[in-house]
Formats: C-alpha cells, structure tokens, sequence
C-alpha cells in the first residue's frame, strides 16, 4: 500500500494520457500510484467509465486519487466512475480542475512530498486559469 496519494490521467488521446504519464513518472519516480487511461473501445478519440474505474483501481491508495482530465466528456465520464465506486472509496477520489499536463505533473510532486488529498487537489489547480 502506498503512503502517497494516486494520480489517474484521463485523455481524449491514449496518446496524450500515455505521454502525460511517462512525464510525471520521470518527474517523480516510482513512488506515486499513477495509471492513465485514453480513447474510446474502438480505439478512436473518447474515454470510457470502465477504462476509468480500471485507473482508479491501478492507482488506489488509502490516501486517495486525484483524476486530471483533458475534455468536458473525461471530465463527466470521471464523475460517472467516481459514483460508480463503492462509497468508502467514492469519498477518496477527487476531481482536479486544471490543465492535464502541467496539473498531473504538479499533483504528482505534490504527491510524491507525502501530501493530503486535498493538498494535491489544491496544487494542480493553482495553475487553472483565472
């Protein structure tokens, strides 16, 4: 079980979720849960609450997990999952409103410092625009 808190990384574009991911893994090593997740079954632009719920399980951490999302659509496919789960978990997921790249690389940080859940939240999103 890890000290840290999770981060999953949903994107439009495995692509995009892949790349996002590899960052924050060479930023912070090893020792933040991180899975990702991106494009629909078809193997086209899209996300999926199956896929989804699959990150949060890759990344679960007693602390909690952070989601960064790219589009309005990972953003209500997320929220879908996070209702998804069973409720001791539900409490433990946080959506984060920032920019997917840089935010998943400063929740990661965050993270990988031994920070709260909300601590993470908070950091990611100091970079939202105004």
């Amino acid at each position: 079980m890890s000290k840290n808190v999770g981060i999953v990384i949903v994107s439009h574009s495995p692509d995009v979720a892949r790349g996002t991911a590899d960052m924050v893994r060479q930023m912070v090593g090893d020792d933040v849960p991180l899975a990702w997740c991106g494009g629909n079954p078809d193997g086209g632009l899209g996300t999926s609450v199956p896929a989804i719920l699959d990150a949060i399980d890759r990344a679960w951490s007693e602390r909690g997990v952070a989601i960064l999302v790219d589009l309005g659509g990972a953003e209500t496919n997320s929220e879908m999952a996070i209702e998804m789960l069973p409720e001791e978990r539900a409490g433990r997921v946080l959506l984060c409103n920032a920019p997917i790249v840089e935010g998943a690389v400063m929740a990661g940080t965050e993270a990988s410092a031994g920070s709260t859940l909300e601590e993470v939240r908070r950091t990611a999103e100091e970079l939202r625009p105004a």
